[in-house]
């Protein structure tokens, strides 16, 4: 399995337009190569540089698995209809949905969108975190990958 988008590479820079110093907008995704095994997909995207540790940026679950893209600026609600009914989770801002790379200034940090694909759907309502996400999907991912970014001010 296989995920990349086309506004960047891995390792390669975010542009402005997917951080809060745009349009704070989530950038556009593809996925390939998912297991005929996946019953669903489920996306984190987080930083590990963050001052105060992990930071957790996009919490989205119950993407249905034969998804070929994710497309930009998924709105900022709970359930999410183009992607399946999708379910979306709180960030470490508290709020729904993705919030873009905010770094306080100085070096670069790096942004990981890690996807995994399941073998089930997740029993989870909207709004809960990235912790109870991967408490759930223990024992159920059959393949993973992920997409790093880096942004710095």
């Amino acid at each position: 399995m296989k995920i990349s988008s086309q506004a960047f590479g891995n390792e390669g820079e975010i542009p402005s337009k997917y951080t809060c110093d745009g349009d704070d907008i989530s950038p556009p995704l593809s996925v390939t190569d998912v297991p005929s095994e996946a019953e669903s997909l489920a996306l984190v995207c987080d930083d590990p540089d963050a001052p105060g540790g992990v930071f957790d940026h996009w919490v989205i679950w119950n993407i249905p698995a034969d998804v070929e893209s994710i497309q930009e600026n998924i709105p900022k609600e709970e359930k999410v209809d183009s992607l399946g009914g999708a379910i979306q989770g709180l960030n470490s801002f508290r709020e729904i949905g993705y919030r873009g790379p905010c770094p306080p200034a100085g070096p670069s940090h790096k942004y990981r969108f890690k996807l995994y694909a399941l073998e089930s759907k997740i029993d989870l309502n909207s709004g809960m975190q990235k912790k109870d996400l991967e408490r759930e999907i223990e024992g159920r991912i059959v393949s993973k990958d992920t997409l790093v970014g880096v942004y710095g001010r």
